[in-house]
């Protein structure tokens, strides 16, 4: 009963195959029939291949010649197997205290240390990876008002209509392993600790973890080092209250030269990913420094006063490792130390924060202050020189408080009976200026470390993008001042009246094909809109189900429509193009003057195949579409849009507007096959959406314009404004706490997000009571 794409597999190989991508399920009998339809809607390929009999027994039958190649009797697997002994030597490694050159200065540390992979920007990670997609991040890599690599914790939300969610974290520091296994597994616990602490948790005795180990465990002396790995993390979970529930491991992690026998083994490793439960989503602390001038910064040390180099980043940039790493030796302490921090999150005192780990509390500091567009003006009290001070990876938490809240922090230090510092102000002037005990360490310009700090980033993304896009993103993103988000309207609250009551009864098809993932948050938006959004895929509508006469609204939705085989959506288009029954569907719904329709993503690029937009008729060798971006690959860009004059119904009132959207796409560059078409779309104003860069301005440059579209058209409607298509994802940000940015003043001044005022719009049309004559 195994479905097989090739016939010739063996008993053998069918059996004992680690399958990738496929999942076993347990249903109940009287469930079959259901599963089978929900099956048959999502297209998805399945098989029910046994039953459970309770007899203890596996037994596996060969339809081919009715044979029984398994019957195995479950208790030589489960119940009596006998325990396994290992007989394991240690060896200890051979060490040497760390040797710093003696004219090792602190920017000529910092000049390698920045561009070291693991200290430096993650900016080419980020970008080529979808970031928004859900709706529910509520934090995710990138923060500030540049948006930098710089976030510690994840937060996912719980739904779109409430605050409660999840938050998770990681930590991994396997180059200490190499010295010491059992500090390594304590600091890659304490690294997850100090990242995942900046989202309010519900107890810190909620968090939980997932061990993943890879590890050469059976070479020599490589056992005993991950068994006191294993007993030290173990023991240290323990003392702070929480707890392993999952992992896995790797261990084989060696080759060996053909040529020349030696054996390649990787440094032993353990990744703790940590996460727990948050009551509140929007309590989340950022890295990126939110007060220059008016605050101060708090620094506490967890490492025991310590300042140990050894496995550092300073010490792989000078080729050496050391003989004494960074450790935990008091649990309880570090365990009051987040607890303080906790709380004073929950009371909301704390304007921004990041953990002290690979490049030291140097980087820790300077990558606050490149987040935050500013500088730092900081002293460092300290029974060490400057280089271990700065640079030594112990663990630690820098956090930004306003001037006010410095007593707030002081009683709740002092009463936790935690050891803390306050080192110094953010100021406005960018410089970077540094002292430690008194003494001057760095005073530099923010710009030139920040590039320094983003440039083996840059050099990578040379490698894996268009190498003009790269250096382009380099020359703009240097110089860069953050977004001016502007409202030409009043976001506010009763915007979203009906949002928890019942629907008002305009029915909205949120239609989704095999490889759609923006459905939900679609929904979602239309939902807190007041409208009433149906699930519908095409299959739904091919097979007859349901049809679109009874549905005011259509909307197709992003994503990646069989997975973008012969280019995005063109798939998708195909299936309603070609199919006579759908054609059909569509163009009378089309057709109807009471109708309206959105193409978000993948969906706009359908609505351009359909020649729903800009207006019917057109030949396919004339019809506007969107192609390949300039850069080569995916983008995920949290861009600037500017909103302008057109008969966009969805769009009414916003004109003027400049805001951030969620842009995730590999093929969303804007192309006119007929320059004619174009030209009459702009006269027409029938590009309502355009990029725009940091001022507001219509831009083509990169990375503002992410993909390279003419005049940044992102975004086209119909001459009598019914049909919306644009590339941006206006659903994943109908939510204020879903923006990964908005200035102290726009979030307290904006009750709500501009772009839900797009979906109530549609809402008003539809109910024909809308108030604005334009409409």
């Amino acid at each position: 009963k195994v479905a097989l794409g090739d016939a010739t597999l063996s008993v053998l190989e069918i059996w004992g195959a680690e399958y990738q991508e496929n999942n076993a399920l347990l249903l109940d009998k009287e469930n079959a029939g259901l599963f089978e339809e929900l099956c048959a809607r999502e297209k998805v390929p399945f098989s029910f291949v046994g039953e459970v009999t309770g007899d203890g027994r596996v037994v596996v039958f060969d339809s081919t010649d009715g044979s029984t190649p398994v019957d195995l009797d479950l208790k030589h697997v489960l119940a009596e197997m006998p325990r396994k002994t290992f007989d394991i030597k240690r060896s200890e490694p051979v060490l040497e205290p760390l040797r710093l050159p003696k004219a090792l200065g602190v920017m000529t540390a910092l000049e390698r240390v920045l561009k070291l992979v693991s200290v430096g920007s993650k900016r080419f990670l980020t970008n080529k990876v979808d970031r928004s997609v859900t709706g529910l991040i509520a934090r995710q890599q990138c923060c500030g008002p540049l948006g930098l690599t710089i976030s510690d914790v994840a937060v996912i939300a719980q739904s779109h209509f409430g605050l409660t969610g999840a938050a998770t974290a990681i930590g991994e520091q396997p180059i200490k392993g190499l010295v010491n296994p059992a500090a390594m597994a304590r600091m890659s616990v304490a690294e997850a600790m100090t990242n995942i602490i900046w989202a309010e948790l519900t107890h810190i005795e909620d968090i939980r973890c997932s061990a993943n180990w890879m590890w050469a465990a059976k070479l020599p002396g490589e056992g005993a080092h991950i068994y006191d790995a294993a007993v030290a993390m173990s023991d240290f979970m323990s003392a702070i209250g929480i707890a392993i529930d999952g992992g896995k491991d790797s261990l084989s992690m060696a080759s060996v030269d053909r040529e020349t026998g030696e054996v390649v083994k990787a440094p032993g490793a353990l990744v703790i990913s940590a996460y727990c439960t948050t009551p509140d989503i929007t309590k989340t602390v950022t890295p990126d420094i939110k007060r220059p001038g008016a605050s101060k910064l708090i620094y506490v040390g967890l490492g025991g006063d310590r300042h140990r180099l050894g496995a550092s980043s300073l010490a792989q940039v000078v080729a050496q490792i050391g003989d004494e790493v960074p450790d935990i030796e008091d649990p309880a302490a570090f365990k009051c130390s987040l607890e303080a921090v906790q709380g004073l999150i929950k009371d909301g005192v704390i304007l921004a924060g990041h953990d002290v780990s690979d490049g030291g509390l140097v980087v820790t500091l300077m990558e606050m202050a490149f987040a935050g567009n500013c500088g730092i003006e900081v002293d460092i009290s300290s029974g060490a020189e400057a280089i271990p001070t700065l640079f030594a990876e112990e663990a630690g938490l820098v956090f930004e408080v306003a001037i006010e809240d410095v007593k707030i922090v002081e009683s709740a230090m002092r009463s936790g009976g935690v050891k803390y510092e306050e080192i110094g102000t953010a100021t406005v002037k960018k410089q970077i200026q540094i002292k430690v005990n008194g003494a001057g360490a760095l005073d530099e310009k923010m710009e030139g470390l920040r590039s320094l700090w983003e440039e083996t980033s840059y050099r990578l993304e040379r490698l894996q993008t268009a190498p003009d896009c790269a250096q382009a993103e380099w020359d703009n993103c240097m110089k860069r001042t953050g977004p001016e988000y502007k409202a030409s309207f009043e976001p506010v609250p009763e915007e979203i009246k009906g949002a928890h009551g019942p629907p008002r009864g305009i029915k909205i098809a949120i239609i989704r094909e095999e490889g759609s993932n923006g459905d939900r948050e679609m929904a979602s938006a239309f939902f807190a809109a007041g409208m009433e959004p149906w699930d519908v895929t095409v299959t739904d509508l091919m097979e007859g189900r349901i049809g679109l006469d009874g549905f005011r609204g259509v909307v197709f939705v992003g994503g990646f429509s069989y997975a973008d085989v012969l280019d995005s959506a063109k798939g998708w288009a195909g299936a309603i193009r070609f199919n006579d029954r759908l054609r059909g569907e569509f163009q009378r719904f089309y057709e109807r003057k009471d109708t309206f329709s959105l193409g978000v993503c993948n969906g706009c690029q359908l609505s351009a195949l359909l020649g729903w937009v800009p207006w019917g008729g057109l030949e396919d060798v004339r019809q506007p579409r969107f192609i390949h971006n300039d850069s080569g690959r995916f983008e995920s860009r949290f861009s600037t849009v500017r909103i302008m004059e057109s008969p966009s119904i969805m769009l009414k009132g916003m004109e003027g507007s400049v805001l951030g959207a969620w842009v995730a796409h590999g093929e969303g560059k804007f192309h006119a096959p007929d320059p004619a078409v174009m030209k009459e779309m702009i006269d027409k104003g029938l590009v309502p959406v355009r990029y725009a860069d940091d001022s507001g301005e219509i831009t083509e440059d990169y990375p503002f314009n992410p993909n390279g579209s003419p005049e940044g058209i992102t975004g086209i409607c119909s001459p009598d404004g019914r049909h919306l298509a644009m590339m941006p994802h206006p659903e994943r940000v109908f939510l204020k706490w879903q923006w990964p940015w908005l200035s102290e003043e726009l979030n307290s001044n904006w009750q709500a997000s501009p772009w839900l005022k797009m979906f109530v719009n549609a809402r008003l049309w539809c109910e024909g009571g809308v108030t604005d004559p334009s409409f």
